[in-house]
């Protein structure tokens, strides 16, 4: 069996444990901010409005209720896709997340498929490149993206590919142009952590004995990395793309205030300045199911990838033959290559010895 059902539920049950802490965190710190959303936009001597009203506007969009019974409100609201009203704009905040998070999708999925790209190029020329010099370079470049921050680098691309050479136009440019540098921006210092790991696990898996067994047999170097290597050194992969996905989400907020794209990052950075909690609050939840989301497919993968990880059905009693039969005879196989032979009981469990003895 690939998957245990049990550790499926397992997994569910913290993905939901985690989108509450989050909420709940998030309602707590934005309770302690001092002031509020609706005094800020209603206290404004410009406004004209009395003190009775700022009251009666308080007491009709709950401001003035405890934070147990808020933060019940807001709970139930969320439980059942309602997020609340945008104190500044009076808008559903379904509505005005609804409308940016395309863009913002958009950007994210362009920016996370350019940087396993790069980050799996820069892997593979630092540790199979035909020269020692490139393939130091190339060691050394993930230390350079990791510290590259992202609103600078998204201004030097700017300045580079649209005022210097005039290759990309920021001035009415078209749907594609539009997410050429903010996909760059966002993919530049994700890839870093990810090529990074990538290298040290190709690295670690081509020291294998596994693999040199099979060098030694006559295989290309293309056929070890593609059928042995890459099957081996994916799983590290897989764990830092699942944590790099909290930068992804920062990193494509941070891009769309530089570049000016209507999407999260906007409505996120114009929500701070008008202290428009509710809008904050549903930003953070949604941050965090798509986190939680990705995390929890990479682990489900975990298995798919790595027949290690699989369940292993129980020993059939019946004629004392084992149930795993295919498992048994790959595992045979794999043993035999570096001259080790298995030995299966009838309880199923196995002993080892060398064929010289």
């Amino acid at each position: 069996m690939i998957l245990d059902i049990r550790y499926l539920f397992l997994r569910l049950g913290q993905a939901v444990l985690v989108l509450l802490l989050a909420f709940t965190a998030a309602f707590v710190l934005l309770s302690l901010v001092p002031g509020d959303g609706v005094t800020a936009r209603f206290a404004d001597p410009a406004l004209g409005l009395s003190a009775d009203q700022i009251a009666e506007i308080r007491t009709q969009t709950g401001a003035d209720e405890s934070w147990i019974t808020r933060y019940l409100l807001t709970l139930t609201g969320f439980l059942t896709g309602d997020f609340g009203f945008s104190v500044q704009t009076g808008a559903a905040v379904s509505t005005i997340i609804a409308a940016a998070l395309p863009s913002t999708a958009e950007l994210a999925v362009s920016g996370f498929v350019s940087a396993l790209v790069l980050a799996v190029l820069i892997a593979v020329l630092a540790t199979y490149g035909p020269y020692s010099w490139l393939r130091k370079l190339l060691d050394s470049v993930p230390s350079l993206f990791i510290s590259i921050p992202v609103f600078w680098l998204g201004i030097l691309l700017i300045q580079i590919f649209s005022f210097q050479f005039g290759l990309v136009s920021v001035v009415s440019p078209s749907p594609a142009e539009a997410l050429v540098l903010p996909t760059l921006t966002v993919a530049v210092p994700l890839s870093a952590p990810i090529a990074q790991v990538l290298i040290r696990s190709i690295t670690d898996v081509r020291a294998s004995g596994f693999v040199k067994v099979t060098s030694a047999k006559g295989a290309s170097e293309l056929w070890i990395l593609v059928h042995a290597v890459a099957r081996n050194a994916i799983l590290p992969g897989l764990t830092i793309i699942g944590l790099v996905f909290g930068e992804l989400v920062a990193g494509a907020v941070v891009t769309e205030t530089v570049f000016g794209r209507n999407g999260i990052g906007q409505v996120t950075a114009q929500a701070v300045t008008h202290r428009d909690n509710p809008i904050l609050l549903a930003v953070v939840v949604i941050a965090t199911l798509a986190y939680v989301v990705i995390n929890l497919v990479v682990d489900l993968l975990y298995p798919v990838i790595d027949v290690r990880l699989r369940s292993q059905p129980r020993v059939s009693s019946v004629g004392g033959k084992a149930a795993d039969e295919p498992t048994r005879r790959a595992l045979s196989t794999t043993a035999a290559s570096v001259g080790v032979d298995l030995d299966w009981d009838t309880s199923g469990a196995s002993t080892t010895k060398g064929r010289d003895s």
